[in-house]
């Protein structure tokens, strides 16, 4: 009786282990030698990421399928990753697919749909989309043509850029639609910038709004300012990208911060969390360009994060981590993304 109590207790054990409510989102550009390294990887790279998640028995998931499961607050299969490509470049079809093909994995490419119609030639066309689409690749929005869709034009006002912007997005999803038959509902943000007006404007559209800040993503997530983990560059390293796969997110109640466009040169962040399973002192953030940010813990469960010194015009980004308790080498991740904008 005892050992079948103990059998049903191991059981149960392991299937909640192996089951999570949190993932991990890839995001790449080019697949390529010959294109500017800063956003491509190899295709020996990709190969050696994709044998890295294989041989490590990730769960490699429809981006969709992972977001509106997260959102709902349904678990995943533990290890769960999604492979995302932003822009379409022509080497995603000629490098990038038949590797990700022989692997069996699904993927997400973010297109621009005017720049496909005004056949730009760095980009895939419609049939090329059709083709990966029909072999199982998601094709989702990316904007109309890579505008930075928080800029307000001369003289234009809040309504009339609320405007202007829906309807950029909502035709980029109708001619996704059109054309590929895919409506999920997902928006890259180009550039990854994004403001407090941007969000609201995607929440109400119906859409999940994504960037190109660090991070896990969990139940808790903002789904207007979905994080993703870059992986080409100076980010294709392995033996770091590692790190980031085994990632996982904070339990964030709440952010307070006036916004991530911000002509603020050392702008605050204030991290309200729902529970804090790790060590207070081992929690540490880091500023783009510098070293450790200042953090100060107002009480047991929120925190204020500073930059010590000031940041540049563009982007930064406060990047938090510590230590998940009782795991080894696993790591809670957070991201803030900035732009800091000229006075």
């Amino acid at each position: 009786m005892v050992k079948k109590l103990l059998h049903l207790l191991t059981l149960i054990f392991l299937l909640k282990v192996q089951h999570a409510t949190a993932a991990v989102i890839l995001q790449y550009h080019h697949v390529s030698e010959k294109l500017p390294p800063v956003t491509s990887i190899s295709a020996e790279q990709l190969t050696a990421h994709l044998n890295y998640l294989r041989d490590g028995q990730f769960n490699v998931m429809p981006l969709d399928d992972m977001l509106n499961a997260l959102k709902n607050g349904k678990e995943l299969p533990s290890k769960s990753v999604a492979i995302t490509f932003d822009d379409g470049y022509d080497n995603n079809i000629e490098q990038a697919a038949p590797i990700l093909e022989k692997f069996g994995f699904a993927y997400t490419i973010f297109v621009n749909p005017k720049l496909i119609d005004e056949k730009q030639d760095y980009v895939m066309t419609w049939e090329q989309l059709r083709t990966l689409a029909k072999k199982g690749a998601l094709i989702a929005n990316h904007s109309a043509k890579h505008d930075y869709l928080h800029h307000l034009k001369k003289s234009e006002t809040i309504k009339q850029w609320r405007t202007r912007v829906a309807e950029d997005i909502t035709w980029s999803e109708q001619r996704i639609s059109a054309e590929v038959g895919h409506n999920a509902k997902l928006l890259a943000y180009p550039y990854g910038e994004f403001n407090r007006e941007l969000q609201k404007l995607v929440h109400s559209l119906g859409f999940i709004g994504i960037g190109q800040h660090s991070g896990a993503v969990g139940k808790y997530t903002d789904f207007t300012r979905v994080p993703r983990f870059p992986a080409s560059g100076i980010y294709a390293n392995l033996n770091t990208l590692t790190v980031k796969l085994n990632s996982q997110p904070f339990d964030i109640a709440k952010l307070t911060y006036a916004d991530t466009v911000t002509n603020q040169t050392q702008p605050s962040l204030i991290i309200d969390f729902e529970h804090k399973n790790f060590l207070r002192h081992q929690f540490a953030c880091y500023t783009s360009g510098q070293e450790k940010a200042d953090t100060k813990w107002l009480n047991e469960l929120q925190v204020i994060i500073t930059a010590k010194d000031r940041l540049s015009n563009g982007r930064a980004r406060y990047n938090c981590t510590a230590p998940v308790q009782g795991q080894t080498k696993q790591f809670f991740w957070f991201s803030q993304p900035w732009v800091i904008a000229k006075s």
